[in-house]
């Protein structure tokens, strides 16, 4: 519908005001909150991710993209929860043990609300067991690991052995990321997945946790 299109586009253009004017169009028009997140929001965000990707666009765009991104949000949120629509998939994501970056973890979360995922972004100097035990407690799938550091990579090593040890390895998939890593030494740390950039992470995301009822 030409409203949707109209909300993708303001989206993706950074202009908050509009999107949150044309949300609480779409909701008078009687779309329902679903249809106006995944054919306005969300399909915005997928354009800014693959403009992203491919550099035709910068981390200032994608931010004014999330900004608006998150006025629409507040709008449908609160219909979202009382229609009973489920997230695509709830991750848990934090920089590791020992390493205090998240420049690149925060975009990674950026990236993920905005194709609908649910993050639960526990912050820099994780340690395993808050990564497992948020993991199990929110029943979340997948535990995305960010590291800057070659010195901090050890301690995604210690989070995917400890999922083994816990025989939890099969439950909770874990994806690393972060600039010393590659994908040969995520596998060497236990990494299920291996993404080097957001918008990598957001694509391998949804071949992990796709969306319900596929």
């Amino acid at each position: 519908m030409a409203i949707l299109d109209t909300i993708s586009s303001s989206l993706q253009a950074g202009n908050d005001a509009a999107v949150l004017e044309q949300t609480r169009k779409a909701i008078a028009d009687g779309l329902s909150a679903s249809d106006i997140l995944s054919g306005g929001l969300i399909s915005g965000m997928d354009v800014i991710g693959r403009k992203f990707k491919n550099q035709e666009i910068f981390l200032p765009d994608v931010l004014l993209a999330a900004r608006a991104m998150h006025a629409g949000m507040d709008v449908l949120k609160p219909l979202l929860v009382k229609a009973g629509v489920a997230s695509r998939g709830k991750i848990i994501l934090g920089t590791v043990s020992g390493d205090l970056h998240d420049i690149g973890k925060n975009l990674v979360g950026i990236m993920l609300k905005g194709a609908g995922y649910e993050v639960i972004d526990l912050g820099t100097d994780v340690g395993a067991e808050q990564f497992i035990e948020t993991a199990e407690r929110e029943s979340a799938g997948l535990i995305g690991m960010s590291a800057l550091l070659t010195t901090t990579m050890p301690a995604m090593q210690k989070i995917t052995d400890l999922l083994k040890e816990r025989g939890l390895h099969t439950r909770i998939k874990t994806i690393a990321g972060g600039a010393p890593l590659s994908e040969k030494s995520a596998a060497e740390l236990g990494a299920d997945y291996y993404a080097g950039d957001a918008a990598t992470a957001v694509e391998v995301v949804k071949t992990i946790l796709p969306e319900p009822g596929t």
